[in-house]
């Protein structure tokens, strides 16, 4: 089994800008203790809706997984997911193969198309229609794998080029950390990430989730890919407490969209929650705190997962 923790934002109360990354270290070496196999955060500049306000401070995501690999040993590091009209993908494969030299081989690189237009606009970055940040984010795949295990590739697409491109030092894990594609959409997402991934990240009831496997084996067939080659992550927001009445409690705090997608109780009754997922097939699970995260809520998570396991 398989157990990720995602942090979804550096809002904690009372905490100074100069204290957010002291902060952030406990919550990602609380993890690493209390033994998940990886912390992904956002790559966003502006926090999203139904999370915060957009005011809410944002770190860059790759300066801030650089730090934190140096303050922990074992967990995995990735974003979930890094959308791909942000950066270039040349350097962007040059900062994950950085993360994963720094990391000692603990880097996981996490892509996805980019959806919120808001921090687009305000950053000047283009935000084309969905068919181009879908065409541009296989292209990127493509020059991601290539530059994880060729000395010197060469690419020409529509949007992306690179030609002889070093990536010095090599990535510390073999073939390159592995590719990890955000998003279900079945036309598309699915179909690239059966072409191109080595993990895949969706959300939603065990149905959907079982709708989008169906979906994903079937392009899996259409590529000619062993999909057991291909790790199935399933995101899965958490409202814990120490007792029922707590959590019900804490739930009405949230809003309102997202509470029938939130198990919430006892670290007991949410593994029974998670039991059909894994009746179903599904065992790698990234877990976040729908009300915000403590050591406290990670260690909370963390009981889930033995029961579990």
């Amino acid at each position: 089994m398989f157990f990720g923790y995602h942090l979804p934002n550096f809002t904690f109360p009372g905490t100074r800008p100069e204290e957010l990354f002291d902060r952030y270290v406990e919550l990602a070496v609380t993890a690493e203790a209390e033994g998940f196999d990886l912390v992904t955060l956002m790559d966003h500049v502006y926090q999203i809706k139904g999370i915060g306000p957009e005011t809410e401070p944002m770190l860059e995501a790759y300066t801030t997984l650089g730090a934190l690999a140096a303050r922990t040993s074992r967990i995995r590091l990735a974003t979930l997911v890094t959308g791909v009209t942000y950066r270039n993908p040349a350097l962007l494969v040059k900062q994950v193969t950085t993360l994963d030299v720094i990391s000692h081989g603990r880097a996981i690189l996490g892509l996805g198309a980019a959806w919120n237009e808001d921090e687009h606009r305000g950053y000047g970055f283009e935000f084309p229609p969905i068919r181009e940040r879908m065409d541009r984010l296989e292209e990127a795949l493509t020059i991601a794998r290539l530059m994880f295990t060729q000395e010197r590739p060469s690419f020409e697409g529509t949007y992306y080029s690179i030609e002889g491109a070093m990536n010095y030092p090599r990535p510390l894990q073999p073939g390159g950390p592995k590719i990890l594609v955000g998003g279900g959409g079945e036309q598309r997402t699915l179909k690239i990430a059966a072409r191109h991934a080595d993990m895949t990240n969706w959300f939603g009831p065990l149905e959907v989730i079982q709708h989008k496997e169906e979906v994903f084996l079937r392009h899996c067939e259409t590529e000619g890919r062993d999909p057991s080659t291909v790790q199935r992550t399933v995101t899965m927001p958490l409202v814990l407490a120490e007792t029922e009445h707590e959590a019900k409690a804490a739930l009405e705090t949230v809003d309102p969209a997202r509470r029938p997608f939130a198990p919430a109780g006892t670290p007991e009754m949410a593994a029974d929650f998670i039991r059909p997922y894994l009746d179903a097939g599904f065992d790698s699970f990234i877990f976040r705190t729908v009300m915000p995260t403590t050591p406290h809520a990670i260690r909370l998570a963390a009981a889930v997962t033995r029961l579990l396991r």
